[in-house]
């Protein structure tokens, strides 16, 4: 839940996220379809908390989580509940946006939720006091890297090797993504989208949703246990409104 891609091709939209975490964290769950109480989601569990950090609606709607707001915060424990629950209480509603906007985050770690809604495409942000939403284009890709690992010079840096990717393939399909964040860097270990920090913490997994209006295929890549798998779920509910 530390990089996250999303890209506009033709009937569909790719939304890819690589999950760096601590080695204290348990094994995630890989991907399954849960009912809850808005209907059916797809997302992998969170080992730990039973939470998640990228959760897709039957209805198309879906939440990609990044750790932190605006800037890199300094943690005070203990929260109420971790971050991969209060994503899962807001992609468990018709308009995740909504759900969002009424959350109470009171106590929660800061954080940032992208949001695909119907066709739009929306980052919300927790700075641990206030709630900030940006309404962002969706005809263009867009990459985001969490504040509380990467300075403004990396998350730049970063950005930087998504453009020039981009313009070697201007239409790419999932499994060009998927290796764009595999193997996308500059050798530095520390920084690249398959990073690794001595072995405290290091890219788990990788998650890529490719949504069109009647599908979502997503697959998952543990790099753990060196395991692949892939889901799909219909879409069966009128997609919400603004």
């Amino acid at each position: 839940m530390c990089t996250v891609t999303f890209i506009p091709v033709k009937d569909h939209v790719l939304i890819t996220s690589n999950r760096d975490e601590k080695n204290a964290r348990s094994a995630a769950l890989p991907p399954a379809i849960y009912s809850l109480r808005s209907g059916r989601l797809l997302f992998p569990k969170d080992g730990d908390a039973g939470g998640s950090w990228f959760a897709v609606h039957e209805n198309g709607n879906a939440v990609v989580l990044l750790n932190g707001g605006w800037r890199k915060h300094e943690p005070q424990p203990p929260y109420r509940k971790s971050r991969g629950l209060v994503l899962l209480e807001i992609a468990d509603q018709d308009a995740p946006l909504h759900g969002f906007m009424s959350a109470n985050l009171a106590s929660i770690e800061p954080l940032t939720a992208i949001i695909w809604q119907g066709a739009w495409l929306y980052a919300c942000r927790w700075d641990g006091s206030h709630k900030y939403v940006q309404e962002l284009p969706v005809d263009i890709p867009h990459i985001w890297s969490s504040v509380t690992l990467y300075d403004e010079h990396t998350i730049l840096k970063r950005a930087g090797w998504f453009r020039d990717w981009l313009s070697m393939n201007p239409s790419p399909s999932q499994e060009d993504i998927l290796l764009f964040h595999q193997f996308s860097g500059d050798g530095d270990l520390h920084n690249d989208l398959l990073m690794n920090r001595n072995n405290q913490v290091f890219t788990v997994s990788i998650t890529s949703a490719a949504i069109s209006t009647s599908m979502v295929n997503l697959r998952y890549i543990d790099l753990i246990h060196q395991q692949s798998s892939m889901q799909n779920i219909e879409l069966n509910k009128a997609i919400p409104a603004k």
